[in-house]
């Protein structure tokens, strides 16, 4: 772990210190989102897939995200870690941490944060068919697809 609000992992990530991290006395309220892999995108079998990020590039976007979050949502703490490399179905992908105060600004500001890293931050997904078929997708549309 580290001391970053937001970052890349190539490793699977252990919730427990990242819950204590976002843990505050003026917290009353405590928010968060999981993204993982599932096993179907638009109506094909998926049995994996590959994170690809320019990583500095990344990290300094993501952190941006948490940072406005935590500005505009008045928020005691936020935190966000994505996966980088291959993961398999029912890996977590992507998680969104925040405590605020009350509990609108906790949710406003975990959706917020990853509906921002999935439209800003550069992270590509190369998803693995069950049929052997690949493909690169690319967040063309809103949100770059559901997480």
């Amino acid at each position: 772990m580290n001391d970053r609000d937001f970052w890349l992992a190539d490793a699977p990530v252990d919730l427990a210190p990242l819950r204590r991290r976002v843990q505050h006395d003026r917290a009353g309220a405590f928010a968060s989102f999981e993204g993982w892999v599932r096993d179907h995108n638009d109506g094909r079998p998926v049995r994996g897939l590959r994170y690809e990020s320019y990583v500095a590039l990344a990290e300094a976007e993501g952190a941006k995200v948490v940072a406005e979050a935590r500005e505009r949502f008045d928020l005691c703490a936020a935190l966000c870690v994505h996966r980088i490399g291959d993961l398999a179905i029912g890996d977590m992908a992507v998680w969104v941490g925040v405590t605020a105060a009350h509990r609108g600004a906790a949710f406003d500001a975990c959706r917020y944060i990853i509906d921002e890293i999935k439209d800003r931050v550069p992270i590509w997904k190369h998803e693995r068919y069950v049929d052997g078929d690949a493909g690169w997708l690319h967040p063309e549309s809103p949100r770059g697809g559901d997480a």
